[in-house]
């Protein structure tokens, strides 16, 4: 039975402008691959709110489950819980539950509870809040779209509350080895080793370093029998 499918939908000109480098794909990545649920896709979007409502609707209805990072934050271009009511076509507004968390965190803080602050308790009809535990402002989740933020260490708590109620499959296990040859050379051999062994995904990734060519050949499967016969004959081509 094939794993459960999932795209990642990053918002923010900031990322788009090279001004921020994008931690949360690579993190997200790992996690669901450990909870066997198959990353396929990954787009990122402007701050732009018909670009979001697209991406997301072509999203959801593709993939299993959607994550979506940035843009609901405190600002006036943080505009991603407006865009996921308006791909759901649900109305949005202050929730209380989500008002009650943030008052008891700035209270706490001695911080006023401004209306700029009071932007992160706009919360979709219809949607579960997400726990934050690290700056209390929550995500939510509505359908099959999780909707986090996008700093990282926010992201990464986000993710922990969300997966234990995600249904995953069988983890994706791989073995890699380096071959001091070049790509030209071992292409022929890795393709008859990829037909032999049709349900593993056998990757090249060529490096230079010192002089020296080479690639990294990554094996990744769901059958560890399968990984290490694949790999045991992958290192019978090329001897050490």
């Amino acid at each position: 039975m094939p794993n459960p499918t999932a795209a990642m939908l990053v918002i923010g000109d900031e990322i788009l402008s090279g001004r921020t480098r994008d931690a949360n794909m690579h993190y997200l990545a790992g996690e669901l691959t450990k909870a066997g649920i198959d990353l396929k896709e990954v787009r990122v979007v402007s701050d732009e709110g018909p670009a979001i409502v697209a991406a997301v609707n072509a999203l959801r209805e593709t993939y299993d489950t959607v994550f979506t990072s940035g843009g609901i934050g405190p600002t006036h271009d943080d505009i991603t819980a407006d865009n996921i009511a308006a791909a759901f076509g649900v109305h949005i507004d202050i929730r209380d539950d989500a008002r009650a968390l943030l008052q008891a965190h700035y209270d706490r803080q001695g911080s006023e509870f401004n209306a700029a602050r009071q932007r992160m308790a706009r919360i979709p009809d219809g949607a579960t809040l997400i726990d934050n535990p690290v700056s209390i402002a929550p995500g939510f989740t509505l359908g099959n779209v999780h909707v986090m933020a996008g700093v990282p260490s926010v992201f990464q708590a986000m993710v922990a509350s969300v997966l234990p109620g995600l249904t995953g499959g069988a983890p994706l296990l791989s073995q890699s080895l380096r071959i001091n040859r070049g790509e030209g050379e071992i292409a022929g051999p890795l393709s008859e080793l990829a037909q032999a062994y049709p349900d593993l995904s056998i990757g090249s990734y060529p490096f230079q370093k010192n002089g020296v060519f080479g690639a990294n050949i990554v094996i990744r499967g769901q059958d560890g029998a399968q990984v290490d016969a694949a790999m045991t004959r992958l290192a019978a081509l090329f001897p050490a």
